[in-house]
C-alpha cells in the first residue's frame, strides 16, 4: 500500500499541483484506510465497494461530520480511479461512492464594525504591531486564503498599479485588486518595520517571523495573531483567517459587487463555490422583511 499511496501522492503534488495541506489531509485519509482494511486483514487492492462502504460507516459512527466524511470519499474515489488507470487493479470498487449528504453551513464573517475594531487593534507604534496592521488590511482588503498570504514576495506587489499577484490552488496565478488603504499600510511596513524584523539576515517572504529574525510567517503563526487580537477585543465570533476571507467576499456583495468578480477575486474554479455567499443575503432579507413589513 505504502508505494500505492507514494505514487499517487507524488501523482497529485506533480501534475495535479495540490497544495502541501491538501497532500497532506489525502495523506491523512488513505492512511485511515490502510488501518480499516488492516482491521479486516485485507489489502487496500482487494477492499470490495461492500468494504469501502463499511468504511464509511465506520467513520460515520466515530462521529465524524458529513462534510469531513465527504472530503474523504473523494479521497478514496480519486485513489481508486488512478490505480484503475495504471493498472493495479481491474475494477474499480470506489465508482460512485456515496458521501453522506453534507449539510449547508453558510460562512461566518464580521461585521464592518468589528472588522474596524480589528484593523486598530494592532500597537502600529512597534515594528511587530505595524507588521500584523499591513497583515490584517492586505487580507481583508484582497479576500486571499491564508496560504497566498503567508507565502506572498514583495516581487508579488504592485501596489502603485493597486494590484498583486498571487498563486492560487492548482498552481494557477490570479490578479487580485488592492485598495488605496492596504496599499498605504504594506508600504508603512515595508520601509519601517521590516527591515527592523529582518535584522541581518535575507527571507524571501513579505511578513516575516518577529521571534525568529527573518523566516516567513506560517499560517498557524498568523492564526494565532488573529485569535489574540480577537480576544483581546472580545469579540464574539472565533477569528480566523478565513472568517475574514468570508468578511471580504460578503461585505462586497453586500455592496452590489459582481458575484462573478468576487469569484475571480477569490481564486474559486466553480462559481456554485462563491455562491453560497448570496444565502447570507437571503437570510438577512428575509430578517429585514418580516422585520419591517407591515403584513409580515
Amino acid at each position: 500500500m505504502s508505494a500505492r499511496v507514494d505514487q499517487y501522492l507524488s501523482h497529485l503534488r506533480y501534475e495535479r499541483r495540490l497544495a502541501d495541506h491538501t497532500l497532506e489531509s489525502y495523506a491523512r485519509d488513505l492512511v485511515e484506510l490502510g488501518r480499516f482494511a488492516a482491521t479486516r486483514d485485507d489489502a487496500v487492492e482487494r477492499l470490495t465497494r461492500q468494504g469501502l462502504e463499511a468504511f464509511v460507516r465506520a467513520m460515520m459512527s466515530e462521529g465524524r461530520s458529513p462534510r469531513s466524511v465527504a472530503r474523504t470519499v473523494a479521497c478514496v474515489r480519486g485513489f481508486y480511479r488512478f490505480l484503475t488507470l495504471h493498472q493495479h487493479i481491474t475494477d474499480n470498487p470506489a465508482v460512485d461512492l456515496q458521501a453522506p449528504r453534507a449539510w449547508k453551513v453558510l460562512p461566518k464573517f464580521l461585521s464592518v464594525e468589528d472588522v474596524d475594531r480589528l484593523l486598530r487593534a494592532p500597537d502600529v507604534t512597534t515594528p511587530r504591531g505595524l507588521r500584523d496592521r499591513a497583515l490584517i488590511e492586505l487580507l481583508y482588503a484582497t479576500g486571499l486564503r491564508v496560504s497566498e498570504l503567508v507565502e506572498l514576495k514583495p516581487q508579488d506587489l504592485h501596489l502603485e498599479a493597486g494590484y498583486l499577484t498571487t498563486i492560487g490552488k492548482g498552481r494557477k496565478q490570479r490578479l487580485v485588486p488592492v485598495g488605496a488603504e492596504a496599499a498605504e499600510w504594506v508600504n508603512r511596513y515595508l520601509n519601517e518595520a521590516r527591515p527592523k524584523l529582518v535584522g541581518t539576515r535575507t527571507s524571501p517572504r513579505l511578513f516575516v517571523n518577529a521571534r525568529r529574525g527573518g523566516p516567513g510567517i506560517t499560517r498557524v503563526g498568523f492564526w494565532k495573531i488573529l485569535k489574540g487580537y480577537g480576544q483581546t477585543l472580545g469579540l464574539s465570533r472565533q477569528i480566523s483567517p478565513h472568517v475574514l476571507r468570508h468578511s471580504f467576499a460578503t461585505h462586497l456583495l453586500e455592496r452590489g459587487a459582481d458575484l462573478r468578480a468576487i469569484q475571480m477575486m477569490l481564486g474559486h474554479a466553480d462559481l456554485s463555490t462563491t455562491q453560497i455567499y448570496t444565502h447570507i443575503l437571503d437570510t438577512r432579507m428575509r430578517a429585514l422583511y418580516e422585520r419591517f413589513h407591515p403584513r409580515a
